[in-house]
């Protein structure tokens, strides 16, 4: 009987060790991502600790006491009830994660990357900012246009108790209900393999939904709705513009062919870009920041794909919302 246990044993061992050579990038990956997320998890402090402190500036009490009354709004409208948001992790005004995106440098091709149960995925997440940075070397060895973007909140999808991060805290009310209402959202709904989606749902929902909040709670004339208006016009011609912009990019990179030098396809790239963001002068926001966005880098395929990524389905979402008489909890249904 050891004999036959014997035998049985050594052919499922090297299962198991091949089948960890297989994934090991995969695992350890995961096995970061889950340290960096503990942390973050185990540092966190409940809100009691930050509002019964009399040395804790009255303003951020304020916006702590915001998000809960948001977090209660969200109910209203049909987004999931939750646990999150009642601690606080204190980032000391420093980044938390930070986003890796990657793409075809002559078409609009994200790299996915495939995840156990939760499916496929158009950027990664770092809690460690020189891990992203390695990778994208790698992928820019490889060819790919990269993107590392800091991430200011995130959802574990119901894995854990997400806390408040203290860096949300800086944000007017109408942008951390925003950020709030997007994350509520990925909670309520998240579909496998469909990023492009979950994205532009959440995207969407983040702004209507703010927008509802504001109104409900100052009124439709209040500074702080006519603020978030002007914020959102300024936003939607940015987004335009650069999606725009990508709709050029992609007429001329169908008009190369293989045989095509690569410093010519790079030179007309550079050159339709440089085009892009110059013609930002000629669009009228009410924030000048606006028009020095590019002042240290042109964007390249990775950031215009982001877009498309949160905001490219956004007129078919509007029309469905308009269906359902912009009745949150019917348009939520519809989805689910």
């Amino acid at each position: 009987m050891k004999i036959k246990k014997r035998i049985l044993i050594i052919p499922l061992l090297f299962i198991l060790f091949s089948g960890f050579l297989y994934y090991q990038d995969i695992i350890l990956y995961g096995a970061l991502q889950a340290k960096g997320q503990i942390l973050i998890l185990m540092e966190a402090r409940p809100i009691s600790t930050y509002l019964d402190d009399s040395d804790y500036p009255d303003s951020l009490k304020i916006r702590i006491q915001q998000i809960q009354q948001i977090k209660e709004y969200s109910e209203k409208i049909g987004l999931k009830p939750t646990n999150n948001y009642s601690s606080l992790y204190d980032q000391k005004n420093k980044a938390s994660l930070w986003n890796l995106s990657a793409c075809h440098p002559y078409k609009f091709e994200n790299k996915t990357w495939s995840f156990p149960f939760l499916g496929s995925f158009g950027y990664k997440g770092f809690f460690d900012l020189s891990q992203a940075q390695i990778e994208r070397e790698s992928l820019e060895k490889d060819g790919y246009d990269t993107r590392i973007r800091s991430v200011s909140a995130w959802s574990t999808l119901g894995w854990f108790k997400d806390p408040i991060l203290s860096n949300m805290l800086n944000n007017t009310e109408a942008k951390m209900a925003e950020t709030l209402f997007h994350e509520l959202t990925h909670s309520t709904l998240f579909l496998k393999n469909q990023l492009q989606f979950n994205e532009n749902l959440a995207s969407f929902i983040g702004k209507k939904a703010s927008i509802d909040y504001l109104t409900f709670f100052y009124g439709p004339n209040a500074n702080q709705i006519t603020d978030y208006l002007l914020a959102i016009e300024d936003s939607e011609k940015f987004r335009q513009h650069l999606l725009r912009g990508k709709q050029s990019l992609n007429r001329l990179y169908k008009s190369f062919s293989d045989v095509d030098d690569l410093n010519f396809k790079a030179a007309e790239k550079n050159k339709t870009i440089r085009s892009i963001v110059n013609h930002l002068d000629t669009i009228k926001f009410s924030n000048v920041n606006y028009y020095n966005v590019f002042n240290k880098s042109l964007p390249n395929n990775a950031y215009f794909m982001s877009y498309t990524r949160y905001y490219a389905e956004e007129h078919k979402l509007d029309s469905i919302f308009n269906y359902y008489e912009k009745d949150f909890k019917k348009f939520i249904n519809h989805y689910k």
